[in-house]
């Protein structure tokens, strides 16, 4: 059985991690004294859920948790710095500080830790997240006790409407591109000027005409989108912006 400890403190741990090639020692003093701190907690580095859905939303929905408050964002799992580290490079996940938590001592006082055996991962976090404040555990979202590994309550949105029910998410933009096109540029620089963390889908010449064509209907580049609405061109970028200016 996992254990609810808001109110109370989290463990007092010191964390070993690899920075620039030497270890450091980083202890919960340093990541939560004196701050507001959204902590997700999951079953392993590289694992289909936790890579595909769990960090990439904390990290697309962290603007909105610093607008709201949140300091830090922090990923604890029972891995070691040097899978901890790659991960980060694997994932989108800019906004967040990933935890080595390596020999499970701090999701061991959180009373999470829990036995995956039967997987060949040994003991391991039982997924959940929590709000803390200066040290002290105010919300914990933890998932239910069912077979697997459940993903009900402990994900990003859940967490943001916990601390501001009437917060908004960054809008979703992309845009197809190709290498030294200069309306490519341009549309770039107008996204970035309006604030957009844009993703850049950059296209090969052998395949974008059909590529751009598919998707969109449309035989050029820059195409943007933004909330799965295709906006289209430079232009139609431009006459966009000048509407939600």
């Amino acid at each position: 059985m996992t254990e609810n400890r808001e109110g109370k403190r989290v463990p007092n741990v010191t964390f070993r991690v690899r920075q620039n090639n030497e270890w450091k020692s980083l202890t919960t003093g340093d990541l939560f004294g004196g701050r507001t701190v959204v902590v997700f907690s999951l079953p392993g580095a590289f694992t289909p859920t936790c890579s595909s859905t769990h960090l990439p939303r904390y990290n697309e929905l962290a603007p909105a948790f610093f607008a709201n408050g949140v300091d830090t964002i922090l990923c604890v799992s029972v891995n070691d710095a040097f899978v901890m580290n790659e991960w980060a490079k694997d994932q989108e996940a800019g906004n967040i500080v990933l935890v080595p938590d390596g020999n499970g001592a701090f999701t061991e006082g959180m009373g999470q830790l829990v036995d995956k055996s039967d997987l060949g991962f040994g003991k391991r976090s039982w997924r959940y997240s929590m709000l803390v404040k200066d040290g002290v555990v105010q919300k914990m979202f933890i998932e239910p006790d069912k077979p697997g590994d459940p993903f009900e309550v402990s994900d990003a949105d859940t967490m943001l409407a916990y601390i501001n029910p009437k917060a908004t998410a960054p809008d979703q933009v992309a845009i197809f591109t190709r290498e030294g096109c200069q309306y490519c540029a341009k549309a770039k620089s107008l996204l970035a000027g309006l604030g957009y963390d844009y993703a850049e889908v950059p296209l090969p010449h052998a395949s974008r005409s059909r590529i751009v064509g598919a998707v969109t209907g449309e035989k050029t580049v820059p195409q943007v989108f933004v909330n799965g609405r295709h906006i289209g061109g430079l232009e139609a970028l431009e006459a966009w912006a000048r509407k939600a200016a």
